[in-house]
Parts: C-alpha cells; structure tokens; sequence
C-alpha cells in the first residue's frame, strides 16, 4: 500500500505500512513505534500522541478540531504543524509521509 516514517527526537526512523483507515497513533502502537504513548487509547483526551508533521505534509493530514487544539494547547513542544496522532486517519494519499515524535508526551 504505502508507507508512514515516523522519526524519533533523537532521529531513529520507523517506516511503516499506512493501514487505511486506521490512525497514525493505532499504526504506531501496532508496529512498537516508541514515542506514542496514547494513555486515553485515541480518545482525544489525553495529548500523549503528539506528534509534528513535516511542513508538506499537513494537508493531507485534515484539519484539527477544536478539541484537538485544545489538548495540543497544553503541549510544551508544540510546533505549527502538531497533531494527535489519534486524530489523523491515514489512507493511501499518505504514502510518503513524515512525522516527528517528540522528546516527551506531556
């Protein structure tokens, strides 16, 4: 299908097979990718899946809910392209895309 990479704060990089329809925090979680610790289980609830998308790749990603900008407000590592990987549903438009963990989850 395709592929996600997902790269650590200290640069080790996972690459991944986009599960369509799952999200980037299930697919992480699937394929022990560290970093993502998704303590409300993909609820929107907790900001324990931060995650920073590469600059060309955020509009493929949708657009945040208030929710989700909610959570990410209380993210210290917040960049202009954080998201809660929870929230971002992959499909085969994503092949190639880039995404940054963060040093820590709050």
């Amino acid at each position: 299908m395709g592929n996600i990479t997902f790269i650590e704060n200290d640069g080790t990089q996972h690459v991944v097979e986009i599960e369509d329809g799952k999200s980037l925090m299930e697919i992480a979680m699937a394929n022990g990718v560290p970093g993502i610790d998704a303590d409300c289980g993909g609820e929107c609830a907790c900001g324990t899946c931060h995650v920073i998308v590469e600059d060309k790749w955020i509009s493929s990603t949708g657009s945040a809910t208030d929710e989700e900008l909610q959570m990410l407000d209380l993210t210290p590592e917040r960049a202009p392209t954080s998201r809660l990987a929870c929230q971002v549903n992959t499909s085969e438009q994503m092949d190639g895309l880039v995404v940054h963990l963060p040093e820590f989850q709050m």
